[in-house]
C-alpha cells in the first residue's frame, strides 16, 4: 500500500487490522486491533496524529485530516461512511459519520450518536451521545431509539467480518472472460437496511 514517511515519523498498522492496498497512509497514523481502513482512503498525519481505535471502520474515498498539534481520532468501534471528511475532530465510542459528512475541527460526537449523510458539522461543536445529527450546518435532531442503536451495532459487526475476510482471502487477481459454472456467492449477513426499520409490520 502507499504508505509514508515524514520527519521520520512513520505510519504504525496493528497485524489484526486491514488496510486496503490502494489506501494511502502518512505521517503519524495509527491503526489499531481489528480496524478496517477501505480503499481509497487518504489518512495523512502530516500535520496531526490520526489514531484509529480498535474495531473502527474507514471507508472507501474517506479522507482524515488533522490540525497542527491536533488529534483526529475515531474511537472503538467507530464507524466511517463512505467518503466522509474528518478534520481534526473526536469521534466516540460506537458512533457512526454517514457517507459524505464532514466534522471539521475540534468537534467531538458522543458516544453511539448517528450523524446522517451529507451533514455539514461545523468547528467545535460538541454533539451529544446516543442522538441523531443531522443537516448543514448539522444539530441534534432527537435521541436515538435502542433499535436504532443495535442497527449500527450489526453494521459495525459486519465490518469487523469484513477485516477478519480481508486479512484471509482478499487477493489481486486477473477478473475472468465469463461467469463460471457453479460460481461461489458470498457468505450472507443478518444486517438489515436502514430502510426496513421504517417500514409499518403488518398486523
Amino acid at each position: 500500500m502507499p504508505c509514508y514517511a515524514i520527519d521520520g515519523v512513520i505510519p504504525v498498522i496493528h497485524p489484526t487490522a486491514h488496510v486496503h492496498p490502494t489506501a494511502v497512509l502518512i505521517g503519524d497514523v495509527h491503526i489499531g486491533p481489528k480496524a478496517y481502513v477501505g480503499p481509497n482512503a487518504s489518512l495523512r498525519g502530516d500535520f496531526g496524529r490520526i489514531v484509529i481505535e480498535e474495531g473502527a471502520n474507514v471507508q472507501d474515498c474517506c479522507v482524515l485530516h488533522g490540525f497542527p498539534g491536533k488529534v483526529c481520532r475515531v474511537g472503538p468501534d467507530g464507524h466511517i461512511g463512505h467518503g466522509a471528511i474528518l478534520h481534526g475532530c473526536e469521534v466516540e465510542r460506537g458512533a457512526l459519520v454517514g457517507m459524505n459528512a464532514v466534522l471539521m475541527d475540534e468537534v467531538v460526537l458522543g458516544e453511539y450518536a448517528i450523524v446522517a449523510a451529507h451533514a455539514f458539522v461545523p468547528a467545535g461543536r460538541c454533539l451529544p451521545a446516543r442522538h441523531l445529527i443531522v443537516g448543514s450546518p448539522a444539530k441534534a435532531l432527537r435521541e436515538l431509539t435502542e433499535q436504532e442503536i443495535a442497527w449500527k451495532a450489526e453494521g459495525t459487526a459486519t465490518y469487523q467480518q469484513l477485516t477478519r475476510r480481508c486479512l484471509d482471502s482478499l487477493k489481486e487477481v486477473t477478473p475472468l472472460p465469463a461467469i463460471e459454472p457453479h460460481r461461489p456467492e458470498l457468505p450472507l449477513f443478518e444486517v438489515r437496511p436502514k430502510v426496513e426499520m421504517n417500514k409499518p409490520v403488518d398486523g
